[in-house]
């Protein structure tokens, strides 16, 4: 009986073992000229943009070119939510959000990035944001605690994003909700490297594959896609 139910259990071992090894899908190549040579569900996962490019994000064209202001709108924030910004990088979005709900949590996976943020916040005398400084298995976020997780052209950069994303998905409050803003990767003429570019049909597979549900698109903007999971 004993020998029976070890078997059992090495059994049910390796299937829970397999079943996480498949839905991580990871495979590897020769990396592009922009990417890392890590394949996951069939997308090569791009390098990340430093600290160096904070001048980018910052731009003065950014709203003209890109409508953030109609990704804040579309977030229909409450005084009430707490948000995090995932890749907060600059703090472009963290001082859009911040004004607009009760708590942004700014999570960058580099120092410099925060360092940089918690300036400009300064100068702005925004004060309702706290910092995490993120890992690339584990967010480091408190659980149950957030309404919305918003990325902006950050999550084709995430080296380990079933775990990431998976991490994120046990954070979220019971119905909280996950937006994603990517370059269309159906728009071959848009000038961004491909690996920053991502289509509908990728964004929906990645994030249904750790359980967050697809919920609606928001199709406002000039050259990104929106989408919003729910837990």
């Amino acid at each position: 009986m004993f020998n029976f139910t070890k078997k059992i259990r090495i059994i049910f071992y390796f299937i829970i073992v397999n079943s996480y090894l498949l839905a991580q899908n990871y495979t590897y190549k020769t990396p592009a000229r922009d990417g890392i040579g890590k394949v996951y569900l069939g997308r090569e996962i791009s390098k990340i943009m430093g600290h160096q490019g904070a001048d980018w994000l910052e731009r003065n064209s950014r709203e003209i070119e890109e409508k953030p202001s109609v990704v804040i709108k579309s977030l229909k924030l409450k005084s009430s939510d707490i948000v995090a910004d995932f890749g907060s990088g600059s703090g472009y979005f963290t001082r859009l959000i911040a004004p607009k709900c009760s708590l942004v949590y700014a999570i960058d996976i580099q120092k410099e990035m925060h360092d940089i943020n918690k300036f400009i916040l300064q100068k702005n005398n925004i004060n309702n944001v706290k910092f995490i400084l993120g890992e690339s298995k584990k967010t480091n976020l408190p659980k149950n605690k957030i309404d919305i997780l918003i990325m902006v052209d950050v999550y084709h950069e995430l080296e380990f994003p079933y775990e990431i994303m998976s991490n994120i998905y046990n954070m979220l409050k019971k119905n909280g909700k996950v937006v994603l803003v990517e370059y269309k990767g159906e728009d071959k003429k848009l000038m961004i490297k491909p690996l920053h570019k991502m289509t509908i049909d990728q964004i929906i597979l990645e994030m249904e594959n750790v359980g967050l549900k697809f919920e609606k698109q928001i199709d406002k903007l000039p050259k990104q896609h929106m989408l919003m999971f729910t837990k």
